[in-house]
């Protein structure tokens, strides 16, 4: 059964923004509270780099274009696994047993992929959408009613 315990630890998450709030209530009188907030600066690919794509040739001797690295993406990714791994420590040190997630897709994604067996174990739900720019109060309204839908 799913609860918004005391201590759950609830991440709110996309590419470039990102808070960590624990419950200082309990499942029936949940208080989120802000712990730890995180944002990056992250230009768009075309401000981030500025050479052409390689080339490359194939066993034919036939020449074709390499795919542009997009930077931006790449940092993205890099500041998921960053918040991955700070939680991954967290857990590990005991601030924590349950946790639930908040991101949109694509950044779901990506923790999925950098998240440890433990934090993944400890998730006890994930919510696909993008809430950064929602304030606490409501953001806490959305996942005590996605943990109440999801008992139903």
């Amino acid at each position: 059964m799913k609860h918004l315990l005391e201590d759950t630890r609830v991440l709110v998450a996309d590419g470039a923004y990102a808070l960590v709030l624990r419950n200082d209530g309990d499942g029936m009188f949940p208080n989120l509270r802000l712990e730890r907030a995180y944002e990056q600066d992250n230009p768009a690919t075309r401000d981030q780099g500025t050479d052409k794509p390689g080339r490359t040739n194939d066993s034919l001797g036939r020449r074709s274009a390499m795919e542009t690295t997009d930077w931006h993406k790449v940092a993205e990714d890099r500041f998921v696994q960053r918040i991955a791994d700070d939680m991954a420590k967290d857990l590990k040190a005991g601030a924590f047993t349950s946790f639930i997630l908040a991101a949109p897709a694509v950044a779901l994604g990506e923790f999925r992929k950098a998240s440890t067996s433990a934090l993944t174990e400890a998730t006890i739900m994930e919510i696909d959408k993008d809430l950064t720019n929602h304030p606490i109060d409501k953001i806490e309204q959305i996942v005590v009613k996605a943990l109440e839908e999801a008992k139903a």
